[in-house]
């Protein structure tokens, strides 16, 4: 939706989803080095010995081949295959999975020796560790806090623990130059709110505790708060020269198009976004997603064709942005618009930035929930978004309770809240 509809009855159905870090296939020969042993004895193994961006890492018995020959480098990179070992979407999440991509210098792909014998991301702080504390073959690699179990212990090549390995600066890498694979996970907290301008705006940011806002904008300029200031290339006509450098300067995360399968919005062709998409890349920025209006899990949707063509044109997308409305305003709302999340990510195995959510029906009647139905959704949503990883951030729609957004808003001014306002500000 954008910032300037102030009333939602447009066209808008269920959900929007994108993304997937895309990248073709490279062939890559074994580079010269030798195994990584971890649990049981057990082989750190390129699953399939396969050279492809996103391949598992996982444990396997010892086999003597490239897929299991790794070299540990003085710049921190651990590498096989000419790819390094990296963690997805440069998560900092317990759980987050390993696998083998691009070099690209990020804190994704810097490894530290640790006391214990462990390896430690330092992009992340975690180490690396055998799932389920599993010595079975095929057991993928994650990164998890640190414990100093038997399945985060890591010989190194040479047959040494990992006291061996050349030492790396515990401190988050700086984001990559633009032609890098992605930029680092951002740390700020989940909760933000989507805005427009109204008067109490910057108050309202505060006083409801949002660590981030957007306004489906290149800039804030006439609307700063202090929270963290998400631009948006919002559609075809903002891919300028001007716009492009003013999203630069604005931060370090970038927001794809607004639902360009609606006419309404920015309605762009697959194709067109396509060719417009690498200006968004050369930004350097860590890019979403275009957030389709619905279907963003449907085979051949709008999203589908988009994804397919970016993998064909080995374009980037960091995470997900996803949107979704219900018209359902009983408890088993919170259901569906998990399970529709958990269901998105389960396809792109990214994270997922919701920008958009709420309940409205736009179709029938009664058209909003009631106090109870909205206040509720938003304290169990909110709840089960703090605790699950892979969600990075989420915004309600939208900020203001002005007019004839009072039924959903949060915010009637600076520092009155609706109920559902009230309910918002006590989440994390």
């Amino acid at each position: 939706m954008s910032p300037g509809r102030k009333t939602l009855f447009a066209l808008l159905a269920t959900a929007a989803v994108v993304s997937a870090g895309v990248v073709g296939l490279h062939a890559a020969a074994a580079a010269t080095g030798a195994p990584i042993t971890g649990i049981a004895g057990k082989c750190v193994d390129v699953a399939g010995a396969n050279a492809a961006n996103g391949t598992a890492v996982q444990l396997w018995t010892c086999n003597g081949t490239g897929a299991q020959a790794w070299t540990v480098n003085t710049d921190g990179s651990i590498r096989a295959l000419n790819k390094c070992l990296d963690v997805t979407a440069a998560s900092s999440a317990d759980g987050a999975k390993v696998q083998l991509y691009d070099c690209n210098g990020t804190g994704a792909q810097k490894w530290a020796a640790g006391a214990g014998n462990r390896l430690v991301n330092t992009g992340s702080g975690k180490c690396l560790d055998a799932s389920g504390n599993s010595s079975a073959d095929g057991t993928r690699l994650q990164i998890w806090t640190c414990t100093g179990n038997a399945n985060q212990q890591w010989k190194l090549p040479g047959g040494t623990g990992t006291t061996a390995a050349p030492t790396a600066t515990a401190t988050r890498t700086p984001s990559p130059t633009p032609s890098a694979s992605r930029t680092a996970t951002p740390t700020a907290k989940k909760k933000g709110v989507s805005t427009w301008q109204f008067t109490g705006l910057s108050a309202a940011v505060t006083n409801v505790g949002a660590g981030w806002y957007y306004n489906w904008s290149t800039n804030n300029d006439s609307m700063p708060a202090n929270a963290e200031f998400v631009p948006m290339i919002w559609g075809a006509g903002a891919v300028t020269d001007n716009d492009l450098a003013k999203v630069k300067a604005e931060g370090k995360t970038l927001l794809g198009f607004n639902e360009p399968d609606l006419k309404e919005q920015s309605n762009m062709t697959v194709e067109q976004a396509l060719s417009l998409w690498p200006r968004l890349e050369a930004t350097g920025m860590r890019l979403g997603s275009p957030a389709v209006a619905y279907g963003g899990d449907t085979p051949g949707g709008w999203l589908d064709r988009f994804m397919t063509g970016a993998r064909q044109q080995n374009r980037r997308v960091d995470f997900i942005t996803l949107h979704w409305y219900g018209s359902d305003f009983s408890d088993a709302a919170v259901g569906q618009f998990l399970g529709y999340v958990e269901k998105v990510h389960a396809r792109y195995n990214l994270p997922i930035w919701i920008t958009e959510y709420g309940l409205m029906n736009f179709t029938g009647t009664p058209k909003f929930p009631n106090t109870a139905q909205i206040t509720s959704f938003i304290t169990r949503t909110t709840t089960q978004m703090q605790a699950t990883s892979y969600i990075e951030r989420y915004a309600w729609f939208s900020l203001p309770a002005v007019g004839d957004s009072l039924p959903y808003g949060l915010y009637k001014d600076g520092t009155t809240p609706t109920p559902a306002g009230e309910a918002y500000r006590a989440a994390a």
